[in-house]
């Protein structure tokens, strides 16, 4: 099936966010947006669960129970994320934290695009350490890209062709959904490299 016009620039643009986003986390280079390889270390475990701050959230093992002003930790297995219904004001998150909510969220919305309709948050198993959550990620990433070019261009102005339970989606047309996906990516993935850049710093 031949990819829908309006989709091109939209997969483009995930397509490019996904694969800086894994490349600044495994290292050892990353594209500067002009082409140019950027060299960066490899994500290491204590820095994807450094909390800069007191009171961040972030993905903890379930024995613990939630961090400061959580009410619960969402997912399945020994390890949750912070949660808490719109807290205010939101609390500093971890790379871990950002990371775990991203990577839940593409693979969340692709079931609720192609697949059983029926994942919560509470299935979903929140990482521990980088490799587990890079694995995680790219699994979310790569099942958000088969929903996507699964759509024709009919497909596009479906209102509810996406079911996620988390936010408008069953009230908007499908392409308003890429365009939120995307910018969901772009602004994590800038988040967590600016986070990248402050543990570098810190340790020198």
């Amino acid at each position: 099936m031949a990819t829908p016009p309006r989709l091109i620039p939209l997969l483009a643009q995930y397509d490019f966010a996904r694969t800086r986003l894994h490349d600044r986390i495994a290292g050892p280079g990353f594209d500067s947006g002009t082409g140019t390889q950027l060299e960066v270390t490899r994500m290491t475990d204590p820095e994807y669960l450094w909390e800069p701050a007191p009171g961040c959230w972030s993905v903890r093992p379930r024995a613990r129970g939630p961090g400061p002003g959580a009410t619960t930790l969402l997912g399945a297995g020994e390890w949750g994320l912070d949660f808490a219904p719109h807290p205010s004001p939101a609390p500093l998150t971890t790379i871990a934290w950002r990371l775990g909510h991203l990577s839940a969220l593409l693979a969340l919305r692709a079931d609720h695009t192609v697949g059983s309709h029926a994942l919560t948050r509470a299935d979903y198993r929140f990482q521990g350490d980088v490799a587990g959550a890079l694995e995680g990620f790219d699994a979310g990433a790569g099942a958000w890209r088969e929903a996507l070019v699964s759509a024709d261009d009919a497909a596009l102005d479906e209102v509810g062709r996406c079911t996620y339970p988390h936010g408008s989606d069953a009230e908007e047309p499908f392409l308003d959904i890429v365009w939120w996906v995307n910018q969901e990516l772009l602004h994590h993935g800038a988040e967590i490299a600016l986070l990248r850049d402050l543990y570098r710093v810190r340790q020198g």
